[in-house]
């Protein structure tokens, strides 16, 4: 059924007979014909002849074209209204939505649920989801105006009601009610996407629509199986992020219902259990037109606005590209560290950077699937004019080298700084519990890592792991890092995110999303994934991890010392003094030996090092003391101080010492010296560390 042709004959002539309040028997007595001809008309087993249409559009008091087209409803004086769920027959009380607290009210966890869900309904696989964040902070007249279009003084005693209570909710409900009070302000947030599905489907039963409005824990996603969400959780954050409990939605539908695509219009609001006048109140109530159909009789449910009405509303959407907005009524960041306009504005750009950084990345062999955008409002006045997200901007590296793999420009093993490394890394998918036996650890799904330097000293030595449509999952940090290599960033492409076919690719990906909690933020034990799938899953996850630290550990190899901007750090910057070994003579078997080593100097002239020793299995603990020295040509060498003395693997710090358990064949510790210790700068010298046997020896 296409926009033009409009809605079939017979559900659109029972709608508006109700809407008109008119019987089948009153038409079949205006056509002069039997009542079961017209409810063969609206069952669908036939269709009027052009004579009867003319005269139902007579009956009906519209244009004749408007029965031929039926893309619009008959003008009724049907009011918008709230329709507010009865409370429970049995007495049951819900004092909130408990897949609320599911997540944080944070606007980090919002961003990042909110534009996965867009990129999951991505409709033109050819162009990148838009979202567009919009916050628009109203006082005064625009307050007012916004409040009246709500029904605000209908509402207002359902909200007093609900704040009554000594509850979780009920508490935060009275503290934002006294707020708009007190300061007659309040934050709107605006979610819009394009070229995005909309909300489609029926007002109740199954479909996009339903499960977004009417229905919790409900994913219907129709995204070829790259979907990131599974839990159907994450649209409870724009709830969470109300200090309201309110959102109202415009949808630009993909596909017709009813006949027309454009401004579908309802709102929800999420209250706990409360009694008003007398009557009580399970919790959801839905702003809309009121539903004439004999089956949900008085139920808003939702209208097609006209343009005027989502102004109102501050729903208007620029085009008709398909897709969603969604209003958060009183918006708010949780968790405190956004509590200014431009404090959210950053914190929205910096969260879209973050969690979709790979996303927004195009390339020869799959473009970007997303464009992300925020602005910021003050009573209909730009304040902070729309900012596009950069990925390059916060992740250079890490787009740097999705980009390089998306354009066929990676290699095997860098030989300069800005080249990116590719290696595959196996995931062996283990079978569901009803598919046909499979021997082996299972089918084997090649995932892609990307390795590259990077100057991010914040974010260094981490591999950001992602599958489907490309939004960080996880960031780890592998484990026996050789110490002394570049500072490098890496990503780990999985399942559809490698922009490869074959079956193992969407068997990774139904594997790994079965392993993520509702946060989508790890691959772990998930009840799913130990229901679903046979003995050894999780265990085949941890030797997916494994793997991913050992394609790290030989794509780095060992680093060469390099001097940054002064004198050569020495090779030999480690020496182990021990019991029975004179100078000049070679070192005996069985003694700790260096493995790596790495050095540098800050700004400050404080030399910092990092030593990965290698021990003889020995039976009883070391006992090591770090010595810094500056080299010199003749005489004693000068000692330095320790500003930081830290273990990093397999030791510990005391008293200046290293102590490593017996049995330990490897270990690492990190320093930095004190410059007000040093004879000179540190420029000017060159540093020699001995790690010499404390007074008593291994012990």
């Amino acid at each position: 059924m296409s926009v033009e042709q409009g809605e079939a004959f017979g559900p659109w002539l029972g709608r508006q007979l109700r809407r008109a309040t008119r019987s089948q028997a009153e038409l079949a007595k205006h056509l002069g014909i039997t009542r079961a001809a017209v409810s063969a008309w609206i069952v669908g087993r036939a269709e009027p002849r052009d004579e009867h249409k003319r005269m139902i559009a007579e009956f009906l008091g519209i244009d004749a074209e408007a029965v031929n087209n039926r893309t619009s409803d008959i003008s009724t004086n049907l009011p918008l209204t709230w329709h507010h769920r009865p409370a429970h027959a049995d007495g049951g009380r819900e004092y909130g939505n408990a897949a609320a607290f599911a997540f944080n009210a944070d606007l980090s966890v919002l961003a990042r649920e909110a534009t996965q869900n867009s990129l999951d309904e991505r409709r033109d696989q050819a162009r990148p989801v838009h979202v567009h964040y919009t916050l628009h902070e109203i006082s005064g007249p625009h307050l007012d105006k916004f409040l009246d279009s709500l029904q605000w003084n209908e509402l207002r005693k359902h909200y007093d009601a609900a704040a009554g209570k000594n509850q979780k909710v009920s508490r935060s409900l009275r503290a934002a009610l006294e707020e708009l009070d007190r300061t007659r302000t309040m934050l709107l947030l605006r979610v819009d996407d394009y070229n995005a599905a909309g909300l489609t489907g029926p007002e109740y039963s199954d479909g996009r629509f339903a499960a977004v409005v009417r229905r919790q824990l409900d994913s219907h996603k129709e995204s070829s199986g790259r979907a990131g969400g599974s839990y159907g959780l994450g649209k409870v954050t724009l709830w969470a992020t109300s200090r309201f409990g309110l959102v109202l939605m415009n949808s630009t539908l993909s596909e017709p219902h009813e006949g027309r695509t454009e401004r579908r219009v309802i709102g929800r609001l999420d209250l706990p259990w409360r009694m008003v006048d007398d009557a009580a109140y399970a919790g959801p109530a839905w702003f809309g037109e009121p539903d004439t159909s004999p089956e949900h009789p008085g139920v808003s449910r939702s209208w097609w606005a006209d343009e005027q009405t989502v102004r109102d509303l501050h729903l208007e959407r620029p085009n008709s590209d398909s897709g969603t907005s969604f209003l958060i009524v009183g918006a708010h960041d949780a968790s405190g560290d956004a509590e200014s306009l431009q404090d959210m504005h950053e914190k929205l750009v910096r969260s879209l950077a973050d969690g979709f950084w790979a996303a927004m990345v195009g390339g020869a062999r799959a473009g970007a699937l997303l464009d992300a955008r925020v602005t910021t409002m003050r009573n209909g006045q730009v304040l902070v004019p729309e900012q596009r997200v950069d990925p390059y901007s916060r992740h250079p590296a890490l787009s740097r080298a999705l980009k390089a793999y998306l354009d066929n420009g990676t290699v095997t093993e860098r030989t300069s700084g800005d080249q990116v490394a590719q290696t595959d890394v196996s995931l062996f998918v283990t079978p569901l519990r009803d598919a046909n036996r499979v021997e082996g650890k299972g089918v084997e799904h090649r995932a892609v890592l990307l390795l590259t330097q990077t100057d991010d000293e914040e974010r260094k030595n981490r591999v950001v792991c992602m599958r489907g449509n490309r939004m960080t999952i996880m960031e780890r940090r592998p484990r026996e890092l050789p110490l002394g290599t570049d500072a490098f960033q890496a990503v780990l492409l999985a399942g559809h995110a490698t922009e490869q076919n074959g079956a193992d690719v969407q068997l990774a990906e139904d594997f790994l999303r079965a392993s993520e909690p509702p946060e989508h933020n790890k691959w772990d034990r998930t009840e799913e994934l130990t229901s679903l799938y046979r003995r050894g899953a999780l265990s085949r996850i941890d030797d997916f991890k494994e793997a991913i630290d050992r394609a790290v550990r030989e794509l780095v190899g060992r680093r060469e010392t390099v001097a940054r901007g002064g004198p050569a750090v020495l090779q030999e910057l480690l020496r182990l003094n021990h019991a029975g070994a004179s100078a000049g003579t070679r070192r005996a078997q069985g003694v700790p030996t260096v493995r790596s080593i790495n050095a540098r100097l800050d700004d400050t002239g404080a030399w910092h090092v990092d030593v990965d020793l290698k021990l003889p299995d020995a039976e009883d603990s070391w006992l090591l003391t770090p010595v810094a020295k500056f080299d010199v040509r003749s005489g004693g060498r000068p000692v330095l101080e320790w500003s930081l003395l830290t273990a990093a693997e397999n030791c510990r710090v005391e008293n200046g010492n290293l102590v490593i358990s017996a049995g330990t064949r490897s270990a690492s510790f990190a320093g930095v010296t004190d410059p007000t210790s040093h004879p000179v700068r540190g420029k000017l010298s060159r540093l020699l560390v001995d790690v010499q046997k404390a007074r008593g020896g291994a012990r």
